[in-house]
């Protein structure tokens, strides 16, 4: 597969398709991504809301592309580029300020793309941006239930994402951080898995609830989304590594396999949220939310590989190209099909799955 040789496409030609299934897939999903929905004035994604791009969803976009370029050798060069160009031209948008804003989430997403991009590039100006961003969100630790950070600073809601991600991020830069500075972010990544471990928000099903509540830090109930399942994950993954303890290795596999249990159907992830659509129809935010789940699985699966979790990402990247893309091959919502209303950010979480069943497939 070739692209245009402009990073105004934004992808710049590459070599021919290689035999994988899953790459080539991906290759094609990817050029519809950026032909269609990559602003390479701004370095974002847009969207097909009012709001024109997203932010957030970018930061998760940088990781996916990132990843696949670490994957990929003849698509490392065009990642490159990507996450040069948004690197060099989205910082100080939407309302941010170097990638940081109120919201220790969108932050939390921004860091863990940024680290991405510096484990396919080596540029260290990525990893000094992640650095810079988890010391802001250590600021979030002033929470009311003895430890965790708030979901903004704003300091109203203390929620499963944002302390899922503050994990991570710790975790991935104790594994990438030079020598001397290992143990600052190994010491917050144990501290947040053991408040994070007792906290509730783990229910009796091992899946993870939207948060708790602020008055009385008791599980709030809400919602149990695929994304609060796949950065935690990652983070666990990423903990084990840095500390040789296989005991976060096993947390880790507790809770996928609680997501694997409630979550899918047929074999294929679901969102099991009730909405006036049905099941599942989740907004344009939301359509996100499975693609991150794969993509901590899958890095659970490169540190810590399990036969059923191999064949889980293939049989949904399997769903994804044969039943959920629309004639223009935009993949929807649903992966288990029909396409159902795809957008920008059901595409994109449906790469998530194409890369995954990529790097499960060696």
């Amino acid at each position: 597969m070739k692209y245009p040789q402009s990073i105004l496409c934004p992808l710049l030609f590459i070599g021919s398709a290689v035999a994988d299934q899953y790459v080539d897939n991906a290759h094609t999903a990817v050029k519809t991504l950026q032909d269609r929905w990559y602003d390479a004035n701004n370095g974002l994604w847009k969207v097909d809301t009012e709001s024109g791009h997203v932010w957030w969803q970018s930061g998760n976009m940088i990781e996916t592309i990132a990843k696949f370029g670490i994957h990929d050798p003849s698509f490392k060069q065009t990642a490159s580029d990507i996450v040069a160009n948004t690197y060099a031209k989205a910082a100080n948008q939407f309302g941010a300020n170097n990638w940081i804003n109120d919201f220790y989430d969108d932050n939390g997403w921004w860091a863990l793309g940024w680290i991405a991009s510096y484990d396919l590039t080596g540029d260290v100006r990525y990893l000094n941006t992640a650095k810079d961003i988890f010391e802001d969100m250590t600021g979030g630790w002033t929470t009311p239930c003895n430890g965790g950070i708030w979901w903004s600073k704003h300091k109203e809601h203390i929620t499963a994402i944002s302390n899922e991600l503050f994990l991570s991020v710790a975790a991935h830069l104790a594994n990438r951080v030079p020598e001397n500075e290992k143990a600052e972010y190994r010491n917050w990544a144990i501290m947040e898995w053991d408040w994070f471990s007792k906290s509730g928000m783990i229910n009796g099903d091992n899946v993870i609830n939207d948060g708790i509540r602020v008055d009385d830090c008791q599980n709030n109930g809400e919602w149990v989304y695929t994304y609060n399942q796949g950065v935690v994950l990652a983070g666990l993954s990423e903990l084990a590594r840095a500390t040789s303890n296989g005991y976060y290795i096993e947390q880790a596999y507790r809770i996928a396999g609680g997501a694997l249990n409630a979550l899918t159907d047929n074999g294929i992830l679901i969102e099991k949220v009730p909405t006036p659509g049905g099941i599942g129809d989740l907004d344009e935010q939301g359509m996100m939310f499975k693609g991150v789940f794969v993509r901590g699985l899958s890095t659970l699966n490169e540190n810590a590989p399990r036969q059923d979790f191999w064949e889980f990402l293939k049989r949904n990247a399997d769903s994804v190209w044969s039943k959920d893309r629309d004639g223009e091959g935009v993949i929807g919502p649903r992966w288990q099909g029909p396409s159902g209303l795809a957008l920008t950010t059901s595409h994109a979480s449906g790469i998530d799955a194409l890369v995954a069943a990529a790097q499960a497939n060696v």
